[in-house]
């Protein structure tokens, strides 16, 4: 259900229940964990794709599991697969891009926007389907999508349950980019792929102050950066970033 490469520092995250539209079962959610701990702890892996196979990107749960009599309660499921899924992206000091190549639905929009970088296909689509079934907006959707588009557009989207298109989420800053259907894997590739190259270190301390951002004041985030920026200026990377930028050539950095 969940599909996973290493290929040239990326660490390819593939969701593969096409037929069930991406929808999640306690099996691939677990599955998942595991992967972006393995993606966590890999010093090979640099950046971190999620994307989807087919015409879907993840249809959020599945909602024969969760009217099961057999299968997990509700609170099992929040608290034990959506949660850890969207703690372990934020929290992993790697740059994590959502490549969402069809419609994200329910928790699949929560955690795509939870992305630190979402690209998206022309065709795709975004939808707060919660309120369609009685049900809130989880696994941070409450907490990312306010912070993305604002507080009236969010409670709108959420509340209505109004699908959104892949260009009206580019326009309304819910996402970065939207790219062809048939240019897509390309473009969404050589991002992910530019990021990899990139100053790993750098960029894990970037989204640490990003985090940080939404609880601290002015104050608290200046001193964070002040220490965040001393552990990147006593890295190998920047020393190879000055040195390149000297020598007038291309940077090799090693993410160190």
């Amino acid at each position: 259900m969940i599909k996973y490469e290493l290929i040239e520092g990326v660490g390819k995250i593939t969701l593969n229940r096409a037929e069930k539209y991406h929808s999640f079962v306690r099996d691939m959610a677990f599955q998942l964990q595991d992967v972006l701990d393995r993606c966590k702890e890999d010093e090979n892996v640099r950046a971190i794709l999620i994307t989807a196979e087919g015409k879907a990107f993840c249809a959020g749960q599945d909602l024969g599991e969760a009217t099961d009599p057999n299968g997990p309660e509700l609170t099992q499921i929040v608290q034990e697969h959506y949660n850890p899924i969207i703690r372990k992206i934020r929290n992993i000091k790697k740059p994590v891009v959502a490549a969402v190549n069809g419609v994200a639905a329910g928790a699949g929009a929560s955690i795509a926007i939870c992305c630190d970088i979402v690209v998206s296909t022309e065709s795709a689509s975004f939808i707060q389907a919660f309120s369609k079934i009685g049900l809130i907006p989880d696994s941070a959707g409450t907490f990312f999508l306010p912070r993305l588009v604002g507080m009236q557009k969010a409670t709108a989207l959420m509340m209505t349950a109004e699908s959104v298109s892949a260009k009206d989420a580019e326009e309304m800053g819910m996402i970065y980019k939207v790219f062809p259907d048939d240019k897509f894997v390309e473009e969404s590739w050589k991002l992910v792929s530019k990021l990899a190259k990139m100053p790993t270190k750098g960029l894990g301390l970037t989204k640490q102050l990003l985090n940080a951002s939404y609880s601290n004041n002015l104050e608290e985030q200046l001193e964070m950066e002040d220490k965040c920026q001393t552990i990147a200026g006593n890295s190998s990377d920047f020393k190879e970033g000055v040195n390149a930028f000297l020598e007038k050539r291309k940077a090799n950095f090693k993410g160190e």
